[in-house]
This record gives C-alpha cells, sequence and structure tokens, in this order.
C-alpha cells in the first residue's frame, strides 16, 4: 500500500500557467518529463486532463518540478528567437500509430512546414491522410511537438488546437527567426 501511494507520488502530474505572447499556456509534468502544454483556452483542455490522469494512472495537482522550470525557461528563448529545438523528456501516452505520427511532427524542421499527406507518406502510410490529422490533433504537448507546422496540401492553414491566429503567428515567428520571408496576413 505504502509503496502504490510512493509510486503515485512519483509520477504525480503537477501542472503550472505559463504566460506567453499568444496568451496563457498550462504545462504539466511528471518526474519523467512534459506531457502537457496546451493553451488554457483549448476546448479539448478538460479531456486531456481525464485522459492524461488515466493513461499515467495518477493524479495532477499545482506546483512545479524541474521539468517545468527547464520548460519556463526554453520557451522564454524560443519566444525571443534564440532556440529552435527543445530538449527536455517527453511522456507522450498514446498509441502506438499516434506516438509514430507524434514522433515524425518532430522532424519537421524549425521555420518549415509539411503537409498532412506529406506527414502520412514520412510514416509510409500515404492513405491515411485521415488519421495522421486526427493523431496531430490529439497532440498534448503544444509547440514543442510543432503539429503547427502541419498545414494543408495546398498550402492552406489548417486545425490547429490553439486557433488558426496562433498557428499563423508561430508560423510566421519561427520564419522570421529562420531568415525565411514571412507572409504578412492580416486577419
Amino acid at each position: 500500500m505504502l509503496s502504490e501511494y510512493i509510486l503515485l507520488i512519483f509520477r504525480m502530474i503537477k501542472t503550472a500557467k505559463i504566460e506567453t505572447p499568444l496568451g496563457e499556456m498550462v504545462a504539466g509534468a511528471t518526474d519523467d518529463g512534459l506531457c502537457l502544454l496546451e493553451f488554457i483556452d483549448r476546448r479539448m483542455l478538460p479531456t486531456e486532463y481525464k485522459d492524461l490522469t488515466r493513461l499515467l494512472e495518477t493524479t495532477m495537482e499545482e506546483g512545479d518540478n524541474i521539468h517545468l522550470e527547464s520548460l519556463r525557461n526554453q520557451l522564454d528563448e524560443y519566444f525571443t528567437g534564440d532556440r529552435r529545438e527543445f530538449i527536455i523528456p517527453l511522456v507522450t501516452p498514446g498509441t502506438g500509430f499516434q506516438q509514430a505520427v507524434w514522433n515524425e511532427l518532430l522532424k519537421i524542421p524549425y521555420g518549415t512546414t509539411r503537409s498532412y499527406q506529406e506527414q502520412a507518406n514520412a510514416l509510409m502510410r500515404s492513405d491515411s491522410v485521415r488519421a495522421v490529422a486526427n493523431a496531430n490533433g490529439m497532440n498534448r504537448i503544444s509547440i514543442i511537438i510543432p503539429c503547427h507546422r502541419v498545414i494543408g496540401s495546398d498550402g492552406s492553414l489548417t486545425g490547429y488546437g490553439g486557433g488558426l491566429k496562433r498557428k499563423r503567428w508561430l508560423l510566421d515567428h519561427e520564419k522570421k527567426y529562420s531568415g525565411k520571408a514571412v507572409d504578412l496576413l492580416l486577419f
């Protein structure tokens, strides 16, 4: 019984709110790594909380740990244009297919985009564009696992849990700091 309690505390998800230029986000991390980074106004956030506590067999509480401290620093560097890659352990419970999609997202270089079809092709699943798009949408670690870098085959902005204005801002931000031309579109 005591060992189960100690294991629960070890796996407990600590959460913290983080201010960003795009609005407030909530982050969650266990002692093993980051498992959540979402905009506070995301409709799916309550479902993500439930899914994480179920999949990791633990609870959540506000708090801090080394991964959340590291995340704050790395996000600050990202938003000032001083960081292009994140170095933080990730905890991504999901199906094997979802994990493959999320791992493929991590391969999309900073300042570039890939279509959902290109993402499916990279996974050797060219006929699974919708499944890939769905798995992208199930990503719980926004920005770090860069689902915002995936666009429609025609170059259009499609589907982003944080909203298309944020997706456009993130893409323009990364283009700016990678020396690429920025699309100056008004909303």
